[in-house]
C-alpha cells in the first residue's frame, strides 16, 4: 500500500513548488551522495544534507493528506524552507522508494539509519577564505535615456577548519560524518571577529543588496563603497592578505584581477611637410603594445562625468583607473589595468577636447600647432618614438618665458622685464612659424613690443620683406609716433589717404608698412600681390565679425607670422574669439558651426565650466596676456568712484513718459520677432532713455523753451569741474554723445574754462592731444567712440564718463588713456549714473559682460551672461516709487 508521501512523489506536484535553478542544485547534491535518511513514516521523512561550506542541515519533509494535498518541505538551513536541500532530499526519497515500494504504513516512524556516535573537537584554527567575484549587466539609467554597461562586485567571507569551510554568516556548528561517528567541530568565534576586523579596515562592509557575483554558498557577502576602494585592495590588499595566511580566491569575472604595466610608450610620426603629425599614445602588457586612444575616447564618450576636469582635479595622483585592454575583443578574456590619474591628469591635458570630434583609431592625426599639447606629456617617464622636430616644438613654446633675451641694438627704449619676455614670446613663435595674440592690458607697450620685434628681425637680416601693420585710422599717428622715437631705423609707409596711390610701387623699399581696415579691402590687390614677413592686426577686435570686408581681406594676405594686438580679443561673444583665431590660425577651433556647437552654446547658454576650461586651455600657448596689475608696479593705484545723481522732477517726468512708450514698442517687437531679431530696437528704446538721463535737450521731442532751465546731470557734472579744477587736476571727460559734449561746451564757454575737443569730426588729431599733454589746457572733452583707442594721455590724473556704456570693455580702454605705463600719479575715475534709472542697470551688465571675457582670458568662471525676459523687464522697470505699468501683449 502506498504512503501519502510515495503518491505525492509519484504525481511530481511538488516540482512546481521549487524553482528551475534550485531542483537542478538538489538533483546535483542527490547526485554527490550529499543526503542521508534518518527516519521515514506514512506522512514523511527526515534527513540530513552536508552543504558545499562543511555544515550539516537537517530536512523534515511531510504531505497534508487531504483532496489537495501540500508538501511542506522545512530546513535548518538560512533559507528555511523550500530550499536546494529540501529538493535534494525529495530526489533522495524518490530513489529509495523505487528500491522499497512495499513499505507498509506504521503509526510509527522508521528508523533507517542507527543513531550516530557523536565526538567533539577543539582547539582547530579557523583559516579565513576571501572569494572575489563581479556581475557585468546593463541597467536603464534615467539620466541619459539609455541602456548603461554596469559592474557588481562583492567578495564572499567564509572560514575553513580541518578542511571543512563554513560561511563565516552561519552560526551553525561544523560536523563531519566518518561512518557511524559525527564530528562536532567547535568553531573560533574570537578569532573570527578578529578576521572579520581585518577586512572592515580595508573598506568592506557586510552587502546590503543581492548579487550575481558570487553564489550564496561561497560565503557572507560583503561589498565597498566604490569601485576606486576596490580597486586600492586590488592593488594593495589582496596581497596583504596572503601575505598574512589568508586564502585569496579571484574568480575569472572579478573586474579588479589586474595586469601589471611594464612601460608606457608615445609615437610621433610627422608628415614629410610638417603640416601634420600623428601621436599615438599607449602601454605595454605582458609585452603586448596597447594604443590607449580608443579606450580613453570610449570611457570619454560612454561616461564623461568619469574624465571631466573637475572630476580629475577631485583626484589625487596615487588613485586609479580601471580599464579593460581587451573591451573590444569579445572573443578575448579581460586583460585589466589600473592607470594612475598621475599620468591620466597629463594625458587628459594633452587630449583636452580632441575626443569630440575624432574616431576611435589607435593614433590622433593633429595640425602642426598641437605640438604644443605635448609638452604635458613630454616629461613623463615613457619610450618615445620619433617627433623629436614636434617634442623640442612643445618644449620652445613652453619655455618662451624662461629664455633671457636682450633688446635688439639701436632700440631708442628700456624694455622692462615683461616687455622682454613679450619679445622672446614673439621671437619664438617666429621660429616655430606661428601667429599669436599679443593681450596685454592697454598701456602696457603692445605696439613697442611689436616694433622691438621687427627691429630684432632687421638686425638679424631676416627682415627680407616688408611688413604689414593694419589698424584703425586713429592709431596711425600713434604708430608713426612710437616707430619714429623707438625705432628710427626702420623704414615706415603710412598707405592712407587720398595720395596713397602713388606710393603702391615703393612697398617694398620699406620695413614697415601701414594702411587702415577700411582702406584694406580696397587696397587689397596691391597687399595681395607679393607675401609679407609679418601681417599685424592691431585692435584685432575689427575682425571680430568674420564676415566683414576687412576680415576676409586679412585672411587673403600671405605673410611669414601672422600677428594679432588687442586687449580685448573678445568683446560681446566667443565668436569675436573664433574670428580672430580663423584669421591667425585656420582651422585651430574647427569651423564655425562646430566652434558654436562645441564652445559657444555650452558656455554662452548654460554657463559650462568644463567647456570654458577646454578652449582656455586651446588658446593659452598662442595668447599672451599680462595686466597692469600683474607687471606694472610703478603704475599708480587706480580708484573708481560711482558718483550718483538724482534726476529732477522734470526729467522723471519725462523719464516716465519715454519709458512707458519704448516698453511697449519693444515688447510688441520681441512678440511680433523675437528678442534676438529685436536687438536694434532695444537699443534705440535704452539710447532714449539715457539721452534723457543726460539732458533733456537731447531728446528731439523737446524744444530749448521746455529745457533751458533744466540743467540736471550737467549741472552736477559742472560743481565737480570748478571742484576738481580747483584742486589743479588734469581730467579727461567722455561720453558717448557728441551732442552732450556741444552742451558742456556751452557750460564752459561760460565759465571761461579752457579745454581741448576731440570727436569724430576732429581731423587734426595730435594737435588736441599735445595741447592736453603740454599743459595748455587742463580739461579734454572725448566722445568715446572717437578717442576710446589709440591715445597716450599720461598727463591726465582724472577720468569723467559722463554716461555709462554697456560694454564695459569700452569704457575700459577709455579710461586707459589716462591709466598707462609711464603715469607718475593717481588716476581718479568717476562715474557719473542717474540713481534708479536704466544708468543703474547698465552697471549690472557691465558686471556680467566682464565675468564672461575674464572667464576666457583670466581662467574664470564665465558663461552665465544671457539676456533673458527679466533682464528686460529690469531695464525697462519704472523708477522707485513709480507704479508699474501693465505691459503690452
Amino acid at each position: 500500500m502506498l504512503t501519502t508521501l510515495q503518491r505525492a512523489l509519484g504525481n511530481d506536484f511538488w516540482l512546481d513548488q521549487f524553482g528551475p535553478r534550485v531542483l537542478a542544485r538538489g538533483s546535483s547534491y542527490e547526485d554527490e551522495k550529499r543526503i542521508t535518511l534518518v527516519s521515514v513514516d506514512a506522512e514523511g521523512a527526515t534527513t540530513i544534507c552536508r552543504g558545499s561550506g562543511g555544515n550539516v542541515y537537517r530536512q523534515t519533509l511531510r504531505v497534508t493528506d487531504d483532496a489537495y494535498p501540500r508538501l511542506i518541505a522545512k530546513c535548518s538551513c538560512p533559507v528555511k524552507t523550500d530550499c536546494k536541500h529540501c529538493a535534494a532530499a525529495l530526489y533522495h526519497l524518490m530513489a529509495w522508494f523505487t528500491d522499497n515500494p512495499s513499505l507498509p504504513q506504521m503509526p510509527e516512524s522508521h528508523t533507517v539509519s542507527p543513531p550516530y556516535e557523536d565526538q567533539i573537537i577543539e582547539n582547530v584554527p579557523a583559516r579565513p577564505h576571501l572569494t572575489l567575484g563581479s556581475y557585468e549587466f546593463s541597467a536603464y539609467m534615467p539620466k541619459t535615456g539609455k541602456m548603461q554597461r554596469q559592474l557588481q562586485h562583492r567578495a564572499a567571507l567564509a572560514f575553513t577548519y580541518d578542511g571543512l569551510r563554513t560561511s563565516a554568516r552561519s552560526n551553525s556548528e561544523i560536523i563531519r560524518i566518518d561512518g557511524r561517528i559525527r564530528q562536532r567541530i567547535q568553531r573560533q568565534p574570537d578569532a573570527e571577529a578578529t578576521l572579520r576586523q581585518t577586512l572592515k579596515k580595508m573598506g568592506f562592509s557586510v552587502a546590503t543588496r543581492q548579487s550575481k557575483a558570487l553564489p550564496d554558498t561561497a560565503g557572507e557577502m560583503l561589498q565597498m563603497a566604490d569601485d576606486q576602494t576596490w580597486l586600492e585592495f586590488a592593488r594593495q590588499g589582496i596581497g596583504a592578505l596572503r601575505d598574512a595566511g589568508w586564502e585569496v580566491e579571484i574568480k575569472p569575472d572579478f573586474a579588479f584581477n589586474l595586469h601589471d604595466i611594464d612601460h608606457w610608450y608615445a609615437d610621433v610620426e610627422e608628415a614629410p611637410g610638417r603640416e601634420w603629425f600623428d601621436l599615438e599614445l599607449g602601454i605595454v602588457v605582458n609585452g603586448q603594445r596597447h594604443s590607449l586612444l580608443p579606450i580613453v575616447l570610449h570611457l570619454l564618450r560612454s561616461n564623461p562625468e568619469l574624465l571631466r576636469a573637475s572630476e580629475l582635479a577631485r583626484r589625487g595622483d596615487d588613485e586609479h583607473l580601471l580599464i579593460d585592454l581587451n573591451r573590444a575583443r569579445h572573443d578575448s578574456p579581460a586583460l585589466r589595468v589600473a592607470l594612475p590619474y598621475a599620468r591620466i591628469k597629463p594625458l587628459m591635458a594633452t587630449l583636452g577636447e580632441l575626443y569630440l570630434g575624432n574616431d576611435s583609431g589607435p593614433s590622433l592625426r593633429l595640425a602642426a600647432p598641437d605640438a604644443a599639447r605635448l609638452s604635458s606629456i613630454d616629461d613623463m617617464a615613457m619610450t618615445w618614438r620619433g617627433g623629436d622636430r614636434v617634442r623640442d616644438f612643445a618644449r620652445r613654446l613652453r619655455e618662451s618665458n624662461r629664455v633671457d633675451v636682450a633688446a635688439p641694438e639701436g632700440l631708442n627704449a628700456t624694455l622692462r622685464p615683461y616687455q622682454l619676455e613679450g619679445l622672446n614670446w614673439l621671437q619664438t613663435l617666429r621660429e616655430l612659424e606661428v601667429g599669436g595674440i599679443l593681450g596685454d592690458d592697454m598701456g602696457l607697450g603692445k605696439t613697442l613690443q611689436t616694433l622691438a620685434h621687427l627691429l630684432t628681425e632687421k638686425n638679424a637680416g631676416r627682415l627680407q620683406r616688408p611688413a604689414l601693420a593694419v589698424m584703425p585710422t586713429s592709431l596711425i599717428p600713434n604708430w608713426l609716433d612710437e616707430a619714429q622715437h623707438f625705432t628710427p631705423q626702420l623704414r615706415v609707409l603710412a598707405l592712407h589717404g587720398a595720395g596713397r596711390s602713388k606710393h603702391f610701387g615703393d612697398i617694398d623699399q620699406y620695413d614697415l608698412v601701414l594702411t587702415t581696415y577700411a582702406l584694406l579691402p580696397r587696397d587689397l590687390a596691391h597687399f595681395t600681390a607679393r607675401p609679407w614677413h609679418l601681417l599685424i592686426l592691431d585692435e584685432a577686435q575689427n575682425i571680430k565679425n568674420a564676415t566683414s570686408k576687412a576680415a576676409e581681406a586679412a585672411r587673403e594676405i600671405q605673410a611669414g607670422q601672422r600677428l594679432c594686438l588687442t586687449g580685448t580679443p573678445m568683446e560681446n561673444n566667443l565668436g569675436e574669439l573664433w574670428s580672430i583665431f580663423h584669421f591667425l590660425l585656420p582651422g585651430w577651433l574647427g569651423d564655425s558651426k562646430r566652434f558654436s556647437r562645441d564652445y559657444r552654446t555650452p558656455i554662452e547658454r548654460h554657463g559650462d565650466a568644463e567647456r570654458m576650461a577646454h578652449l582656455a586651455a586651446r588658446v593659452r600657448p598662442f595668447l599672451l596676456r599680462r595686466t597692469k596689475e600683474q607687471v606694472a608696479r610703478e603704475l599708480p593705484a587706480k580708484t573708481e568712484i560711482v558718483h550718483w545723481v538724482e534726476l529732477s522732477d522734470a526729467q522723471r517726468d519725462t523719464y516716465e513718459t519715454v519709458r512707458v512708450a519704448m516698453d511697449k514698442k519693444v515688447r510688441e517687437e520681441i512678440t511680433r520677432n523675437g528678442a534676438a531679431r529685436s536687438q536694434i530696437v532695444i537699443l534705440d528704446a535704452l539710447l532714449k532713455l539715457r539721452q534723457v538721463c543726460c539732458d533733456l535737450r537731447l531728446v528731439k521731442s523737446m524744444t530749448p523753451r521746455t529745457t533751458h532751465s533744466e540743467k540736471g546731470k550737467l549741472a552736477s557734472l559742472m560743481q565737480m569741474l570748478d571742484e576738481l579744477l580747483s584742486e589743479g587736476r588734469r581730467i579727461l571727460l567722455f561720453s558717448q554723445f557728441t551732442s552732450m559734449l556741444e552742451l558742456i561746451e556751452q557750460e564752459l564757454h561760460k565759465r571761461g574754462v579752457s579745454y581741448s575737443l576731440l570727436t569724430g569730426e576732429t581731423r587734426d588729431r595730435r594737435t588736441p592731444v599735445q595741447q592736453f599733454q603740454s599743459r595748455q589746457t587742463p580739461l579734454f572733452l572725448i566722445s568715446l567712440k572717437a578717442g576710446g583707442t589709440g591715445l597716450n594721455l599720461t598727463a591726465a590724473d582724472t577720468v569723467i564718463h559722463y554716461d555709462p556704456w554697456w560694454n564695459p570693455a569700452t569704457e575700459n580702454q577709455a579710461t586707459d588713456r589716462a591709466y598707462r605705463i609711464g603715469q607718475d600719479k593717481p588716476v581718479f575715475v568717476y562715474k557719473l549714473i542717474t540713481r534708479g534709472t536704466v544708468e543703474e542697470k547698465i552697471q549690472k551688465l557691465q558686471q556680467e559682460k566682464a565675468a564672461l571675457a575674464a572667464g576666457l582670458l583670466d581662467g574664470r568662471h564665465a558663461g552665465d551672461w544671457k539676456l533673458a525676459d527679466e533682464d528686460i523687464d529690469a531695464l525697462f522697470a519704472p523708477l522707485p516709487g513709480r507704479r508699474q505699468a501693465t505691459k503690452s501683449s
